[in-house]
């Protein structure tokens, strides 16, 4: 929209907005606070045809949340070493809520597989690691960390308003009420912790009840997990991260620095290096070379294009590795059954 257009359109409304002092946008706390509010208002009745009484009013019921701006704002964890990192994830327990999880859904699971191209496993491992099967989904109200974020966090206000207007769409879309919804303090939803762009952008109705239910229905959250990955480019059956043996001094130049996920060497060039893959890979394939730290010593990973295409989901290799190797685990535990 232009931006003449914006203007004539924001006096046309404010006009009646600010007449009365009963407004429920200026009942509202934030429209008092934050500049960006009105504006907001004003671009979901434009751009989406939201009521802007309707809008106010729910920021108004949006509660500010000190504890999310400082769970967004503190830095960093400490970076934990590859073996504590782990261990958070991979657990006995986790492995066998997985073959749990994995039986009770063998049916949804299967097509997934047939319609997406990506493993069972790999699907409940991702559901595994991001809430525990569905067992810790988050706590907060969706609108109260999107609004929270949105107009108190201005390192990315920006990216978190767009996710309110994407959630408010979605709500009104799916007929859900978003002042229920829960998430993670960042807004992450359901079985999957999608964001609510990637909720429109990938997540599906995989059970046919006409609605898109990735909080409740395990299913649709499988459906949507696989096609999450077959929309990145999930190569079927081809692996995520082979072991290597290490040898020769320089073998450290060939490690993939810090996340550099988009960097790739050849096989080929690796080997030069002294790393040897503990499975043959064509030599010109190319792919990330890692070095973990495993406590007792220092573990070496090849990782292939689909432990690229996990970190599309956390943009982590250590996630990516937990992951792979959670989903390894499961399988191999669903087999011995």
């Amino acid at each position: 929209m232009q931006a003449s257009t914006f203007r004539r359109l924001s006096t046309f409304f404010l006009v009646p907005l600010l007449a009365s002092s009963s407004s429920a946008l200026l009942a509202a706390d934030y429209s008092s606070a934050h500049p960006a509010v009105l504006p907001f208002v004003l671009e979901m009745q434009v751009e989406h045809g939201f009521a802007p009484g309707y809008v106010s009013g729910l920021l108004d019921a949006a509660e500010r949340k000190e504890s999310i701006i400082e769970a967004i704002s503190r830095p960093a964890e400490r970076v934990r070493p590859w073996h504590e990192y782990r261990a958070i994830f991979i657990t006995d327990k986790r492995i066998a809520e997985g073959v749990e999880f994995m039986r009770t859904h063998a049916d949804a699971l299967a097509r997934a597989e047939r319609e997406y191209g990506v493993e069972a496993e790999v699907i409940t491992a991702i559901i595994g690691v991001e809430t525990s099967y569905g067992g810790n989904k988050g706590s907060h109200r969706v609108i109260d960390a999107l609004t929270t974020l949105g107009f108190d966090y201005p390192p990315r206000a920006e990216f978190f308003r767009r996710q309110l207007k994407a959630f408010l769409v979605l709500t009104r879309e799916q007929q859900m009420d978003p002042l229920t919804l829960k998430g993670s303090y960042a807004g992450a939803m359901g079985y999957p912790q999608f964001i609510p762009s990637s909720y429109q952008a990938f997540a599906v109705d995989f059970d046919g009840d006409d609605k898109v239910d990735i909080w409740n229905n395990p299913v649709d959250a499988i459906g949507s997990v696989a096609n999450y990955f077959s929309e990145h480019d999930w190569r079927r059956g081809e692996g995520v991260a082979v072991p290597a043996t290490v040898s020769r001094e320089g073998f450290a130049e060939g490690v993939t620095l810090g996340e550099g996920l988009e960097a790739r060497r050849s096989v080929a060039e690796l080997q030069k290096l002294g790393w040897q893959p503990e499975r043959k890979l064509e030599p010109g394939l190319g792919v990330m070379a890692y070095e973990f730290d495993a406590g007792d010593h220092m573990q070496h990973w090849i990782g292939l294009h689909n432990l690229y295409v996990i970190t599309r989901y956390n943009r982590s290799v250590m996630y990516a590795m937990v992951v792979h190797q959670l989903s390894e685990l499961i399988r191999e535990a669903a087999l011995d059954e």
